[in-house]
């Protein structure tokens, strides 16, 4: 019984082994596959005059705007496909018409905070139907307060006096 034991996983053992080698050589004429060609390099047309905008502290629920400007470095006619932002609370705006080579044209970027602390937002530029590009705002919000404002008797005081 051991020795057919010992037999059964010695031929294991050896055909496990032959089937880690290779079926053919590299050399022995045969064409086993296409070369793999490397990524065509897509030329980047679209230059931002800047990525990233920070908004610093904003007041809780008081909407503020960005415009990005872009700027088409290529050849031909480029065209905005879609200006996504990561979030509900995010806006952008922009056109939809063609950008001639060397023209440029803005995208403006609203941001409305219901929540306070910091945030920190994405928005996505689909251009030439596959390429993509990223801007980010990010910033700080702020609770403003509740209710109105407490008075300000000095103000009344000098609403009183002539001069």
């Amino acid at each position: 019984m051991k020795k057919n034991t010992l037999s059964l996983l010695s031929f294991l053992i050896a055909t496990s082994l032959v089937a880690q080698q290779p079926a053919h050589s590299e050399n022995d004429g045969h064409n086993h596959g296409t070369a793999v060609k490397p990524p065509a390099v897509v030329e980047d047309v679209i230059k931002l005059k800047e990525a990233e905008f920070e908004f610093g502290k904003i007041p809780q629920g008081k909407p503020v705007y960005h415009t990005f400007e872009i700027v088409n470095t290529g050849k031909t006619a480029l065209k905005l496909d879609n200006v996504q932002a990561s979030c509900g609370c995010t806006t952008p705006e922009w056109s939809h018409d063609p950008i001639a080579p060397g023209a440029t044209t803005k995208i403006k970027v609203g941001f409305n905070a219901a929540g306070e602390g910091p945030f920190d937002k994405f928005i996505t530029i689909t251009y030439n139907t596959t390429q993509t590009k990223q801007i980010r705002i990010k910033g700080t919000v702020w609770k403003a307060p509740e209710g109105p404002a407490p008075a300000n008797s000095s103000v009344d005081l000098l609403k009183k006096q002539s001069f």
